[in-house]
């Protein structure tokens, strides 16, 4: 009996043990569901200069001691909150130095993740009542886009919720980020020119629409030589026949396909397009050159090689219309490619694409004559590839969720929010990537994999450790310890660029991360021969593998003299990676570095070692991957590339040199001409990183000189608006290509990556394949400077540039129609002059809409026309089908 009600009372305290959990589950599921729904939040960029308003930014620690306001507002709609069992994650781009608000505390999770909330003052969230929260973030937010969606809220053991004003995967954030009016400038020193209509039309004012008439004929990108004959051919029902004799036949399917994209028939009975291979045409051998012939006879093409034959014939494609695509001129073409490596870098780490996203991107660089695709595959925040034996790199490091433990997934990053149900988490397939290869090759893109390493790797880093816990579990110690990433002893105290702790840098002193780096490489090695191309050329990445608190811009708070404007930290308590790691200790204890500082570019070595072993005989990397080498000559592979990317104006038109000379085969990638991620103009509404430029558009990279980098002096400005002196003082011995980037970290959706990069990579197509007339040749120890010097034919430059932007508005952006993307409409240019609208656009032709009634109706604008004094005029541009048009904008 007495064993009977022992076994009752524990039973009975166990389901009151279990009750009680569930109601404190039920009740703090009820906070996060109040608070979610009854929130309304607000987030507004007070100041860019908090300096000005008595802020020690300094003291805070702030880099270069810039530091900026924002009011965080938090509306309750319904009752009052007085639970303090809550937190709200959030998405913050900039580090959070101070909070004004003693009831609320913000603390730093990890890369941008960050967390609200109540501290033992909190009182309450009255009902109906707002509260403000004023904080204080490093470096300035000129940008809407750099504030981030999907804020939520969490309490203990309940299923985070977003709050409800936040949740959007569109650019617009309207609903909760407030305008940002006169903060839009990084500094008073800034003196770039705001956007409006009226600073637009300037700016457009030398552009004249030319008569299409003129047009015809053209091809983009521009050939070496091109003559356009007086004759047009029209053609009928049957189209073309293609006789593309050497051409494999899955390159002749793409030139089909292309033709029919046109509405222009393939077959037997159409107009004839001979091709031919035949090298001794051509005095020089160059990859991809041709002869090109129309006549009314047929079309008649020689090529250097099978790539020749299909740029050939994208050139014919290029020279019709949408309009009139019966049509073609008769012309006659010499070509060939300026440079050999013409590219495009996408990441797809930071936040995931589609497979259909990156499909389409390889088929229009191929209607554009672009040749390389460098595939940005990992990062910090996300693992996008299956590696056969390595499940948790797709298990875990592709997906970002609410998991404070990072058991189950990363923590979410750059507005991912706690679900794993969106563009933060994701990978392709073994399968996937194959086929992407495959669709590439056939274009003659060649696919260049980059797994970023040792810096930048946290997903790799932590995906391994969970592999590692798992294999310990089980008692394999030696399988556990094959791939991993981290050593153990290292308990280094750094901070990354993304603001992430030692867990972001693989170390490279373990052997266990040499194995990781040949099971990734030799697996996707053996993906490329099953595709048909194999590997020519791995990227190893190799950037940023720093500690950003002992930059320039930083002091040590101890230092005896202080210099202003610096911030002020504790640099005692900070290393340089791997610093306190026993395993590098012991190389640089050897002599096998020089310090610590060098490992980065002792790995890259040993992973040069690595790729040459696997068949690959060219390594790229970013240029600060390698800096510590001797020379190019310290790598196993026979070719070392670097995408050189440092700045113009902060001396990168110099420091290309020192790698050229090094041996190293240099790819330009400015990022202040040719990141895609940089803003199209400067507006607040206008997305995009701005680091390294206030903008970036078509015009800007069309002037862009990529074998003559000092010649830029004289065409643009430095990132704060203003002239720039640049001189070279090494030779140069000419870049090996051109490529632009585009970084993903506010870049969330397939369509806003289309939005980004078209129509500046037609900019970019224009400089790889085309060198100009005004572009200088280099020579050494002479001086560029806008203003000063005059080497550059401004005339021919504008010429060019009013033919090329005539091209895209006339003729390009209907065919980007055609293949379904949303490229960017630009906004117009407009002012009143004599009480009527008068207005422009970049690119002449395409259809400019105005409204007098904000926006109840619209009227195309053809001719300067009257306006009431009164009337309010909203702008926009519209794409020939009137299926999408630009943001609206009133002109004041």
């Amino acid at each position: 009996m007495k064993k009977f009600k022992s076994a009752m009372l524990a039973t009975s305290i166990a389901s009151l043990l279990t009750l009680g959990a569930m109601q404190s589950v039920n009740a703090s599921q009820k906070i996060v569901d109040t608070l979610s729904s009854q929130l309304r939040l607000n987030y507004q960029i007070v100041d860019n200069n908090a300096v000005n308003d008595g802020v020690d930014c300094a003291a805070l620690g702030a880099d270069w001691a810039a530091c900026n306001k924002v009011t965080l507002t938090l509306k309750n709609t319904g009752p009052a909150i007085t639970s303090k069992d809550w937190a709200i994650y959030f998405h913050n781009i900039r580090m959070i130095l101070a909070v004004n608000n003693d009831q609320y505390k913000i603390t730093h999770v990890t890369g941008d993740l960050h967390k609200l909330e109540p501290t033992d003052r909190f009182t309450n969230i009255s009902a109906n009542s707002v509260v403000t929260i004023p904080f204080i973030g490093e470096y300035w937010q000129i940008s809407e886009s750099d504030v981030m969606p999907r804020w939520y809220v969490t309490s203990t053991d309940a299923k985070p919720k977003i709050i409800a004003n936040t949740n959007t995967d569109s650019d617009n954030l309207s609903a909760f980020v407030a305008p940002l009016g006169e903060q839009w400038k990084i500094s008073p020193n800034d003196h770039n020119i705001l956007m409006t209509p009226k600073n637009r039309y300037q700016r457009n004012n030398d552009i004249q629409k030319i008569d299409a008439d003129l047009l015809k004929g053209q091809i983009l990108p521009t050939p070496v030589k091109l003559t356009v004959g007086k004759e047009s051919i029209t053609l009928n029902q049957s189209g073309v026949n293609l006789i593309l004799n050497g051409l494999a036949k899955p390159s002749q399917l793409v030139l089909e396909n292309h033709f029919k994209q046109l509405n222009i028939a393939v077959t037997k009975q159409g107009f004839k397009v001979n091709a031919s291979i035949d090298k001794t045409a051509f005095e020089k051998g160059v990859n991809g050159s041709y002869k090109l012939d129309i006549t009314p006879q047929g079309a008649t093409i020689v090529a250097f090689d099978e790539s020749g034959i299909f740029y050939a014939v994208e050139s014919i494609l290029s020279s019709i219309t949408v309009s009139k695509p019966q049509i073609i001129n008769t012309l006659s073409v010499e070509d060939a490619p300026r440079f050999e490596y013409r590219g495009m870098m996408l990441d797809i780490g930071r936040n995931f694409k589609s497979k259909k996203a990156v499909l389409q991107l390889l088929d229009m660089m191929s209607k554009y004559k672009m040749n390389k695709f460098h595939f940005h595959l990992s990062d910090d925040e996300g693992w996008r590839i299956e590696i056969p034996g390595l499940p948790e790199l797709t298990d875990f490091g592709s997906k970002r969720c609410h998991d404070l433990t990072e058991k189950q997934c990363l923590l979410p990053q750059l507005g991912s929010g706690p679900n794993s149900d969106n563009n933060g988490s994701g990978y392709f397939t073994r399968a996937d990537y194959i086929e992407i290869v495959k669709y590439a090759n056939a274009r003659f893109i060649e696919v260049i994999p980059e797994i970023d390493m040792p810096a930048h790797a946290r997903a790799a880093i932590l995906s391994m450790e969970v592999r590692y816990q798992r294999l310990m579990k089980q008692g394999k110690t030696e399988a556990a310890n094959e791939y991993r990433l981290l050593d153990p002893t290292d308990t280094s105290n750094t901070t990354t660029v993304q603001f992430y702790n030692r867990q972001s840098y693989l170390n490279p002193c373990l052997d266990s991360s040499k194995k990781f780096a040949n099971k990734v490489i030799s697996e996707i090695a053996k993906m490329h021969v099953e595709a048909g191309q194999p590997i020519s050329t791995w990227h190893f990445g190799g950037d940023e593998a720093k500690n950003i608190h002992f930059g320039n811009g930083y002091q040590d708070i101890h230092a005896a003299k202080k210099e202003a404007g610096k911030g002020l930290i504790d640099q005692s308590v900070e290393d340089h990676p791997w610093a306190k790691s026993q395993a590098c200790q012991t190389i640089v204890s050897k002599g096998v570095v020089e310090n610590i500082e060098h490992l980065p570019s002792y790995f890259a070595i040993e992973v040069s070692k690595i790729i040459k072993n696997n068949g690959i005989n060219r390594m790229q990397a970013w240029q600060d991957g390698v800096k510590f080498a001797t020379n190019a000559k310290a790598f196993a592979t026979d070719d070392v590339v670097v995408n050189f990317w440092d700045n113009l104006y902060w001396g990168g038109y110099d420091s290309v040199n020192e790698f050229a000379n090094k041996g190293y085969r240099v790819i330009v990638s400015n990022p202040d001409y040719v990141y895609l991620d940089m803003p199209y103009e400067v507006n607040p509404k206008e997305s995009g990183y701005y680091w390294a430029a206030r903008f970036n558009d078509e015009r800007k990279i069309f002037s862009f000189a990529p074998n003559n980098l000092p010649q830029n002096a004289e065409t643009s400005f430095d990132r704060n608006g203003d002239d720039f002196a640049a001189k070279g003082t090494m030779d140069w011995p000419g870049a090996y290509g051109l490529s632009a980037q585009i970084w993903t970290e506010n870049i969330r959706t397939d369509d806003k990556m289309a939005y980004m990069i078209y129509p500046r990579l037609l900019s970019v197509a224009e400089r790889a394949w085309h060198k100009a007339d005004w572009e200088t040749n280099y020579q050494k120890d002479r001086e560029f400077e806008k203003g000063k010097t005059k080497y550059v034919d401004q005339q021919k430059l504008l010429n060019d540039w009013n033919q090329f932007a005539n091209l895209i508005g006339q003729r390009e952006l209907t065919k980007l129609d055609l293949a379904a993307i949303d490229y960017r409409l630009p906004l117009p240019g407009a002012k009143i002059e004599s009480g009527k609208l008068i207005a422009n656009v970049v690119f002449p032709g395409l259809t400019i809409e105005y409204s007098t009634d904000q926006g109840k109706n619209w009227y195309s604008y053809n001719g300067p026309v009257a306006i009431n004094n009164n009337a309010s005029v909203s702008l926009r541009t519209a794409t020939a089908d009137h299926k999408r048009t630009s943001r609206v904008e009133q002109l004041n």
